[in-house]
């Protein structure tokens, strides 16, 4: 049977270590010792899954990016002034533009 990374993330251990039983994949060595975040590694290798990744949808991620690296540059700047409002300011900033990135993601 094929199965996705979701698929085998939400097996418990006994049906991962079951799954792994049939394979004869040298990732699977030990396989009865591993606990579930090695065996989901082990397993993936072994049946050729990939994790899929997700997409951004809905704003620039890109430019979203290059606007944190130069607020980054200006969180370094109040850094060795010691302006702590500016530092608050940075900060809030590229915790906001992070936060856009992750609520875009699907």
């Amino acid at each position: 049977m094929e199965y996705t990374f979701e698929q085998l993330k939400h097996k418990t251990v006994a049906e991962l270590r079951e799954i792994a039983k049939g394979n004869e994949h040298e990732a699977l060595q030990g396989y009865t010792q591993l606990n579930k975040d090695h065996l989901l590694v082990a397993l993936s290798k072994a049946l050729g899954i990939q994790h899929e990744h997700h997409d951004v949808v809905g704003v620039d991620k890109a430019a979203i990016k290059a606007q944190i690296r130069e607020v980054k540059k200006k969180r370094d700047e109040a850094l060795t002034a010691h302006d702590r409002a500016q530092l608050k300011i940075a900060r809030r900033t590229i915790h906001r533009l992070k936060r856009r990135i992750h609520k875009a993601t699907v």
